[in-house]
């Protein structure tokens, strides 16, 4: 078992009677459901559907079993909170950035250990919510710190995409980061912000683009950088870890570019779909 502090990740608490209904109606994971134990995948979306900030959702401990914690990214959290305060008008729900005092723990690469149960992949192991003035002890106790390159290879092995990394905030839908087919979307909890879009999407079956797996041969090329299928854009790079990477693409021509032979490129490297 591997662990690593996400010291790129804050907490944000959302409190209160109200707190899980609050959210039911805005997130695209199903709150209601959430169960101890589980680290739900969820985004809170434009109301044209498009990803403004994603999170991993749990529950409070037993003595805090309102509220709902939210495992997001550190830089987002100040436009989040801000967010969710312009969405709670009467609802009696507390919002709060708690990363002054909450930090992050991935633990992974081995039998599922203490923690939320990280459900966007079998093997992502876990997630571990934990005072900051303790980490320190605890990465001990689980035989130091992997860091977090080490933890995004593991992420990247899986295909499991970062938001602002491998897709961009305010402009990928949900389907185009892979959230439909990683537990990010619960498609019968009802109405969320952006929810017509996003239904519209997935039973019509219209995602053209897709966060895919790609084989390496050469330098990792930088997030952003431009793919190509002979003289044809076909998508960006994403994040990457040795001879493994991800990368937005265009399904159909990435798909017709594998079938005919044709390489994909970025920059000097070629491509393979994974």
């Amino acid at each position: 078992m591997k662990a690593a502090h996400l010291t790129d990740r804050g907490v944000v608490r959302i409190g209160g009677p109200e707190a899980r209904g609050f959210l039911q109606g805005l997130v695209t994971g199903n709150v209601v459901t959430l169960q101890p134990g589980e680290a739900r995948w969820a985004a809170l979306l434009s109301p044209q559907g498009k990803i403004l900030f994603d999170f991993l959702m749990s529950a409070g401990s037993e003595a805090d079993s309102d509220a709902i914690l939210l495992d997001v990214s550190r830089e987002k959290i100040p436009d989040l909170v801000k967010k969710l305060t312009m969405y709670k008008l009467r609802a009696k729900v507390d919002i709060a950035d708690e990363s002054e005092h909450l930090g992050v723990i991935a633990l992974y690469g081995g039998a599922p250990g203490e923690g939320a149960r990280d459900s966007r992949h079998p093997d992502m192991g876990t997630r571990l919510i934990a005072l900051n003035g303790k980490i320190a002890a605890q990465m001990l106790t689980f035989g130091g710190d992997a860091g977090l390159d080490d933890y995004a290879a593991h992420r990247i092995a899986l295909g499991v995409p970062e938001g602002g990394v491998d897709f961009a905030y305010g402009d990928a839908f949900p389907h185009e980061a892979d959230m439909d087919q990683l537990n990010g979307v619960d498609f019968k909890k009802g109405c969320f912000v952006g929810q017509e879009v996003v239904a519209r999407m997935q039973y019509r079956g219209t995602t053209r683009n897709r966060v895919l797996k790609v084989a390496l041969e050469g330098a990792a090329p930088p997030p952003g950088a431009i793919v190509m299928a002979g003289e044809t854009k076909i998508g960006v790079m994403g994040s990457s870890a040795g001879a493994q990477g991800l990368a937005l693409l265009r399904i159909d021509r990435a798909e017709e570019a594998a079938q005919a032979g044709q390489a994909l490129v970025s920059g000097e490297t070629r491509l393979r779909l994974m």
